[in-house]
């Protein structure tokens, strides 16, 4: 497994530590163990997982600018723990509704000593920040909109938006919420997995 991180680092230009290397190493073994029960993600396979759940995560890390971030719909903590683990002064509020992810969430932190991490239970129309985020993150919302309209309340008044997509969404963009801006569309290349990625950044008017 340190092979292929290490392989996959490599082609996307990406530099970590040894400790960050064997704690996304961790993340992984911990997922693959509790998925057995709480089915937390569809991907059986620790080795895609490092495709498709590490690497999608973090090739993200070089366009978010701030300190505090919230991570909407984490879900099993995507794509907030890989991006906790390699931005390790970046804060990570890691939000869901569901009981029992919050718990995963809480035992990876736990296991990985991670400090920099906030698991909360709760829904997102319900969840008040103070202060407001830099950034509120998803890559479980349907669309722009949905987004917007549910998080609206959690960044700060220079805060953003960063949606992870597939295919370029040009639909949702033509027709963004009044009182919001496409500040950035950034087109993501994640190793060895098939499929486009992007990466929407919004921010208000």
């Amino acid at each position: 497994m340190i092979n292929k991180l290490t392989t996959l680092l490599q082609a996307a230009n990406i530099t970590l530590s040894d400790q960050q290397k064997q704690q996304l190493l961790a993340y992984v073994a911990l997922l693959d163990k509790w998925n057995k029960a709480y089915n937390l993600t569809s991907v059986r396979d620790p080795q895609q997982m490092l495709v498709r759940h590490i690497l999608d995560s973090i090739v993200v890390a070089p366009h978010l600018k701030g300190s505090r971030f919230i991570d909407v719909g984490t879900g099993p903590g995507l794509p907030g723990i890989p991006l906790a683990i390699v931005m390790p002064d970046t804060h990570f509020t890691l939000l869901d509704s569901l009981g029992k992810r919050v718990r995963f969430l809480r035992q990876v932190q736990h296991e990985l000593g991670l400090e920099n991490i906030t698991p909360v239970q709760s829904r997102v129309e319900a969840f008040s920040a103070e202060p407001l985020f830099d950034g509120v993150i998803s890559r479980a919302f349907a669309s722009l909109e949905d987004m917007i309209n549910w998080c609206h309340h959690l960044p700060a008044p220079e805060g953003h938006f960063f949606a992870l997509k597939g295919v370029r969404p040009d639909e949702e963009i033509a027709t963004l919420t009044s009182g919001y801006h496409l500040n950035a569309l950034v087109e993501l290349k994640v190793p060895q997995l098939d499929g486009e990625r992007h990466l929407v950044i919004i921010g208000r008017e």
